[in-house]
């Protein structure tokens, strides 16, 4: 029997946006106001003071909502840990403005027009700041210029995520689509094939066809590929480890998938340098 391999790490107790938060914090009705105007793709998540019964927090809340930002509702005392004069709402926000569907879709439809072969890396629930920023290194390294991410319920753009990608992080587009699932979908119906990352995957990762344009998705720490991402997959790949090994960091499985993806691919606009820097 084929052992289990998760691509995956042991989840903290604590939950990853209270233990990671992105660094910088905007309060008040009409500093988050302005934000949300302005630069909405700098926001992460914004959080309201529970109970405060405020009209103008109520209407600010219908905005979040219609920007489809993640929000949630707190006591004053989590409001006052970020910032004592919070006024009734937090913003979270990230070290660098996300991309909409809208904007990245015509990109990679002209990508399938005119180039031949491409990828996109699709990241579903990292939320260990270090694992995504490792990921979105591997991503530039090995071609990918795209990358997708849900729109809640895996790590923000922090900090420690800038330093872990080395510097990577502003040379990607960096979308989370409003709807992931419809996103996958719409890049399957343009052609590109799906590739999910599992360990009880149907295909060796090196048995998978990667001519072409393709996706390559990989699951967060805890819970994996989610299931609704591999029904809509072309292929789910399995990536071969020692019996004694537990399983890959997703990070790792990542890369492992784009080398071949890659390889495959002749390692078309990538260099062999002489000399390589590892850290």
């Amino acid at each position: 029997m084929r052992k289990r391999q998760n691509y995956r790490r042991k989840r903290s107790s604590q939950h990853t946006e209270m233990r990671s938060p992105p660094q910088k914090v905007i309060y008040g009705v009409k500093a988050v106001s302005e934000i949300l105007k302005n630069r909405p793709g700098l926001v992460h998540r914004v959080v309201f003071q529970k109970g405060a019964g405020r009209v103008e927090l109520y209407e600010l809340q219908k905005i979040v909502k219609r920007l489809h930002i993640h929000y949630q509702q707190l006591d004053a005392r989590m409001l006052e840990q970020h910032a004592p004069n919070h006024g009734g709402v937090l913003a979270f926000c990230h070290e660098q403005e996300t991309l909409s569907w809208e904007q990245v879709l015509p990109d990679l439809n002209a990508v399938f027009v005119n180039e031949k072969s491409s990828v996109v890396a699709v990241m579903a629930n990292i939320e260990d700041p270090r694992n995504l920023g490792a990921s979105l290194r591997s991503c530039l390294a090995l071609g990918v210029k795209t990358v997708l991410m849900p729109a809640k319920g895996m790590c923000g753009l922090t900090p420690a995520v800038v330093r872990s990608s080395a510097g990577t992080l502003s040379k990607l587009q960096i979308c989370r689509p409003n709807n992931l699932e419809k996103a996958l979908e719409d890049l399957s119906q343009i052609g590109y094939k799906l590739v999910g990352l599992d360990g009880y995957g149907e295909s060796a990762l090196a048995r998978v066809d990667f001519s072409g344009h393709n996706v390559i998705i990989v699951g967060g720490e805890d819970r994996g590929l989610p299931p609704y991402m591999r029904k809509q997959c072309d292929a789910v790949a399995r990536i071969p480890m020692a019996l004694d090994a537990h399983s890959y960091n997703a990070s790792v499985a990542l890369s492992l998938a784009l080398y071949e993806c890659a390889r495959q691919q002749g390692f078309t606009g990538l260099q062999e340098l002489a000399v390589i820097n590892i850290e």
